[in-house]
């Protein structure tokens, strides 16, 4: 029985192979525990209620530096942010709201929100554009009755979600038909019809519609609404669930500040900036 090979013991040898088996199935081990918790948090994550939703994050979008920019009547460092058509500097009430829907993940204003001076609707523009910035979907509670009413009135608000940010028109039937089945398990409540928008957008009648959300400014896509009546306890209480579902909310988000030598309201030629 041989005790020694090339002067080294055979019982020493055998120790030695005997390690390097085991640190050998040890790393084995490890990287499937590494893999299967992998693979388990990826099925997790799908199931999730959150999940059935995602945006393209490989397409064009503006900056949110830029959309706070043209909020306050700035020009944008990135082409494509704002148009002069598309009236989006706020005024002091609409800061507020803006900085409160950033908060709380959702927006809420009183009517539509048109601005009569501006013959469009600022506050919803630059909402939109944010959250096209942040690849999410615009939630907005629309309150179409005024708060000291009497008492309450059953859906006498509008609770609106636009899908459109999420710049992926082939999923948002799909994306759709699942957030209303949500909305009508958790609240009991159906959508409203849906009805075609108005608005006068050619690029949508192209045939090209996947190449335009990925190449298109927000302002120059359509929307992609869905609609319930709500109460305003029911707006508030759907718009904060909704808010988690779709990750809107920004807690971090300080109240915007005016940048320094910016007069609102004012052309180019009186030390504006003739955006919005």
């Amino acid at each position: 029985m041989l005790k020694h090979i090339y002067g080294v013991p055979v019982l020493s040898m055998m120790i030695i192979a005997l390690e390097c088996v085991a640190v050998r199935i040890n790393a084995f081990q490890s990287t499937r525990r590494s893999t299967l918790r992998s693979h388990s948090s990826a099925l997790s994550s799908s199931t999730s209620p959150g999940t059935f939703w995602r945006s393209n994050q490989e397409c064009w979008r503006p900056d949110v530096r830029d959309v706070e920019r043209i909020s306050f009547g700035q020009p944008a460092k990135k082409k494509g942010t704002g148009s002069r058509g598309i009236p989006a500097r706020l005024n002091e009430d609409e800061r507020r709201s803006f900085d409160q829907a950033r908060r709380q993940g959702f927006l809420q204003v009183t009517g539509s929100a048109w601005r009569s001076q501006r013959s469009d609707a600022p506050l919803l523009n630059t909402y939109r554009s944010l959250n096209d910035a942040r690849g999410r979907p615009v939630i907005v509670l629309h309150k179409l009755s005024p708060s000291s009413s009497g008492g309450d009135v059953d859906h006498a608000d509008r609770l609106v979600v636009d899908l459109s940010p999420l710049r992926l028109p082939d999923e948002f039937d799909t994306v759709g038909k699942e957030l209303k089945s949500i909305i009508q398990a958790e609240y009991n409540l159906n959508s409203i019809d849906d009805v075609p928008d108005d608005d006068d957008l050619d690029i949508m009648e192209s045939g090209q519609n996947e190449d335009h959300y990925a190449t298109r400014p927000i302002y120059q896509l359509n929307p992609y609404r869905l609609e319930w009546n709500v109460s305003r306890q029911e707006g508030k209480q759907i718009g904060k669930y909704l808010a988690g579902i779709f990750q809107t909310i920004e807690p971090k988000s300080s109240p915007s500040k005016k940048p320094k030598g910016v007069k609102p309201g004012k052309g180019r030629r009186h030390g504006g900036y003739g955006i919005g």
